[in-house]
């Protein structure tokens, strides 16, 4: 049956709500906008991609997943840039006074155009912006009133007397970056080091109207990637030199076109269209990713951020952006090149040096002039700051210290002002067995809530008069559904039987009587349960079920006890449904 014309946003909320995969948060006090429970099926699914992911960008790279608090003190923020860049402009309508964000306001007004720099605009010229294109309310069509700045995180104290002021976490990578000495440590320091988090994350967004796609409250899938600037090459690029990456260029969008280039992820990196190979590379695994989710490449596409659109930090960003029905592009996955913006601004922040030091093959000697501390002076001076001062002074740049003493007269580390006189530089020869290096990161970041809503999308189909979720097996939140086919004869005692025998062999099962046995497999169709096993007059004699494919609809009868073995190579993809057993017609369906 054709879906042409049909919003499957509004068919799959209902769906989700009558099965249990999602629903509005608080709906019995009528809902908050940007707000998304999880039911059982929905918080099973989203564990299961979790899982994928991290399998696919981490486990097979060896690399480490830690968890860092959801509040963070603001301290954090200012040296990341946050507190001062996270801020969106808003507008609001004079006549409804319901707000906007700015940019949504006018690419809502002017579908299509890749070419309007709204993330560059002064709240002056999008004050002009919007009366030259009279741009009105996108709810009511009402005047809209000056832009302003709206901070965008959740701004909290920490402790019952307010002293500490903290923000909850608008991304995980703070906590990564502020953990990467501990982490590098643990890990034997080696780099490169891929550092991965999976955890809530809270945006204060405006106006949150794209149910699941923006909310204010969400799960972020987030891995940073630490290597060595002058060590740039990706020793995994030969496992996805071939994949194609689908970009919407930079330059094509301040051109106002929309053409996408296609290359392979060994194509683009080497053109430096790319501009770092281990940003190819995890594009190319963020395709595979898509795939696996039932997305087809030829719904994919990463547009290239204009230098306007990207986050302070990013030297270059990519957005994975996959087609979804109600929304046009949608982005599912952000990839940016932080180099070492972040490592950079803790240091200076905190004091503590985050650099990591890289051995030569051979020894080297240089002239170099170094800071020496007056420990004399400084010590009495500081006290318990100490320790953190003197550490800093030590692994200070000499000119930066130099260029900032001619500058301001002083250097402020920890809210102390170091003076000329509390240092002195001295040229000396040493011998070198290594270096000191900050560095780089590259990004892959992923909302899951968003991913969980796009893989149903993609799953949901009609055949005859049925919805059939056709969520990749491994990926579905029920796995098999167990039905006696009469409620009688002991059939229904043996279905019991089986059914716990594969919950107690790992598999998430259920175990359903009510109905006929067409309607309790058209309900399995509709949540996506890839088998459904029938136990019928056979089974007593010689202790075989049917299997029945969701997909195809086809059955096969095997050993009951044969099916732990046997579907889980079905669910891995290493068998085919036609392969679990011998073919059956039935004479039920």
């Amino acid at each position: 049956m054709s879906l042409a014309g049909i919003d499957k946003y509004e068919l799959l909320s209902d769906l989700a709500k009558r099965r249990g995969f999602f629903w509005p948060s608080f709906e019995i006090y009528g809902g908050v906008s940007g707000y998304l429970d999880l039911g059982p099926l929905g918080a099973k699914m989203k564990r299961r991609i979790e899982d994928r992911w991290l399998q696919l960008f981490v486990y097979q790279h060896g690399f480490a997943t830690i968890s860092s608090p959801v509040i963070t003190p603001e301290r954090v923020f200012i040296a990341s840039g946050h507190v001062e860049h996270f801020k969106d402009l808003m507008v609001t309508c004079k006549d409804c006074r319901r707000h906007f964000k700015a940019d949504h306001a006018i690419t809502e007004a002017m579908p299509g155009r890749t070419d309007i720099a709204t993330e560059a605009m002064s709240p002056a010229e999008i004050d002009s912006f919007i009366s030259e294109n009279t741009i009105r309310c996108p709810e009511c069509g009402g005047p809209l009133s000056q832009a302003e700045y709206f901070s965008t995180m959740f701004r909290t104290n920490i402790g019952p007397y307010g002293d500490v002021t903290g923000y909850a976490r608008p991304e995980a990578a703070q906590g990564m970056f502020v953990d990467f000495k501990r982490v590098f440590e643990a890990s034997r320091e080696k780099l490169p080091l891929g550092i991965a988090q999976i955890g809530t994350v809270m945006r204060n967004e405006i106006s949150p109207r794209q149910g699941p796609i923006r909310l204010r409250e969400f799960t972020i899938m987030e891995l940073e990637f630490f290597f060595d600037p002058e060590e740039p090459r990706c020793n995994y690029m030969n496992r996805v030199s071939d994949v194609e990456l689908p970009l919407l260029l930079m330059k094509s969008r301040e051109q106002g076109h929309s053409n996408v280039t296609r290359l392979t992820a060994h194509e683009a990196a080497g053109t430096g269209l790319v501009k770092n190979e281990w940003s190819a590379y995890f594009m190319a695994l963020s395709v595979k990713f898509a795939k696996s989710l039932g997305i087809p490449l030829e719904k994919q596409r990463f547009e290239e951020k204009l230098s306007t659109e990207r986050s302070h930090y990013s030297a270059q960003t990519f957005d994975h952006q996959i087609w979804l029905d109600r929304w046009g592009w949608v982005e599912i996955a952000g990839h940016a090149y932080r180099t070492d913006f972040d490592l950079s601004a803790h240091i200076k922040g905190s004091g503590v040096d985050l650099s990591v030091f890289k051995p030569y093959a051979t020894p080297v000697e240089k002239q170099v002039t170094v800071v020496i501390p007056n420990e004399s002076v400084l010590g009495p001076t500081l006290r318990e700051k100490s320790r953190v001062v003197l550490d800093a002074l030590k692994s200070a740049n000499p000119e930066d210290l130099k260029r900032a003493f001619k500058e301001t007269g002083y250097l402020e580390i920890q809210g102390f002002r170091v003076l000329p006189s509390h240092v002195r530089f001295e040229d000396r020869t040493i011998r070198e067995t290594g270096r000191r290096v900050v560095p780089h990161v590259i990004e892959p970041s992923y909302g899951a809530e968003r991913i969980v809503y796009s893989t149903l999308e993609y799953a949901y189909n009609r055949v005859k008069d049925r919805v059939v979720l056709k969520v990749p097996p491994d990926l579905a939140p029920m796995q098999m559904m167990v039905f006696p086919l009469m409620a009688k004869d002991d059939l229904p005692g043996i279905a019991s039987r089986v059914a716990d025998f594969l919950i107690g062999s790992g598999f998430d099962v259920e175990y359903d009587d009510a109905g006929t046995i067409g309607r309790r497999y058209a309900r399995a169709d509709e949540i996506g349960v890839p088998i459904s096993i029938t136990i019928d007059y056979n089974t007593q004699k010689n202790e075989t079920v049917t299997l029945r494919d969701r997909d195809s609809w086809q059955q096969v009868r095997i050993k009951w006890r044969d099916i732990p073995v046997l579907v889980l190579d079905f669910l891995k993809g290493a068998k085919a449904f036609s392969e679990l057993g011998e073919p059956v017609r039935v004479d039920y369906e």
